[in-house]
């Protein structure tokens, strides 16, 4: 008898965003994307075909919680 849990981890779902859903998410353009890309300051795009780039929807989402993060932290420092 096979088991389907056998030692399977489960597939962690994610969806992969095109630009205008990043822009959205962040708040950031397009120049601002890639200059903090360029940085290593973002989550590298994934090349999804030869002509197509996006984002994994569970990067862009923690780095806009990180900057929340730093942001309540940095204002709890100035009080």
């Amino acid at each position: 008898m096979h088991l389907v849990s056998e030692a399977r981890p489960p597939v962690k779902r994610d969806r992969m965003l095109r630009l205008p859903e990043v822009e959205h998410l962040t708040g950031l353009k397009k120049s601002s994307l890639y200059r903090l890309m360029r940085d290593k300051q973002f989550v590298q795009s994934v090349q999804v075909t030869p002509r197509c780039t996006a984002w994994p929807e569970s990067q862009v989402l923690q780095w806009v919680q990180d900057r929340i993060a730093a942001a309540v932290a940095t204002a709890g420092d100035a009080k």
